[in-house]
């Protein structure tokens, strides 16, 4: 299975510090397009790391984030190894889940607006109140200890970096943004990995942005965006 076209043109080798985030997102579209099919069993842990350029530490962190979100299962002992789920609704009754282009609209849209909210908060003479705001925001989110405060104080902290920029129109793009991010987020595993990657990310803009370093906070939570894009193709059903 690993020799056919198909697998070829979904996995490719990843880089950087995406790399969790990328392994995620490679193997559950595999799943989501029947690259690998229901039942079948994912080529083993050494292959699909020297396939994706990881190490075997991250792919089998990636695997746990397929089997946090029901797209596989992991049996031990003779025979065993990983398989793929039926995909089943994980959607309240009575709604449907958002169109895959609606996803990557979503995606494409929030790739323009929060990296150039960055950017201009980094550019804008900023009050003490407005640093002390970023300052307090960044630290409500390192505070967290559960998933849903996590993710409030997440979506919190992308709030006040539009806020600072003095655009009312940026910051109710912003809104927009962050109400359906967070809704999408909610239906998806809470990883411990990709939070590890965020809070360093989220440190890093708040700091580019108090220090003036405009290009700097633009690539940063250009990336941000980037991580959370592949968990959300990745994950999503």
């Amino acid at each position: 299975m690993m020799d056919s076209p198909l697998v070829d043109a979904a996995l490719h080798p990843v880089r950087g510090q995406m790399a969790f985030e990328s392994c995620v997102e490679q193997l559950g579209s595999a799943i989501q397009l029947g690259i690998f099919r229901v039942g079948e069993k994912l080529p083993g842990e050494r292959a699909l790391a020297e396939r994706l350029g990881v190490s075997r530490a991250t792919l089998r962190e990636a695997i746990s984030a397929l089997r946090a979100a029901g797209l596989v299962t992991t049996t031990r002992g003779r025979g065993g190894g990983t398989f793929v789920e039926p995909l089943v609704r994980r959607w309240p009754e009575g709604q449907h889940p958002p169109r895959r282009a609606e996803i990557d609209d979503l995606i494409v849209f929030r790739s323009v607006i929060e990296p150039g909210a960055a950017h201009r908060a980094a550019m804008t003479e900023l009050t003490v109140e407005q640093r002390e705001l970023l300052a307090e925001s960044l630290a409500e989110v390192d505070a967290a200890t559960e998933p849903a405060d996590y993710r409030t104080a997440d979506a919190r902290l992308h709030l006040a970096i539009s806020t600072v920029c003095g655009s009312d129109e940026l910051a109710h793009a912003c809104n927009g943004v962050q109400v359906k991010i967070h809704q999408l987020l909610a239906e998806i595993p809470f990883l411990k990995k990709n939070i590890e990657h965020a809070d360093a990310e989220h440190r890093e803009i708040v700091a580019a942005i108090l220090a003036g370093e405009a290009e700097r906070a633009r690539q940063v939570m250009a990336a941000h965006c980037d991580a959370t894009a592949a968990l959300l193709k990745g994950l999503l059903k």
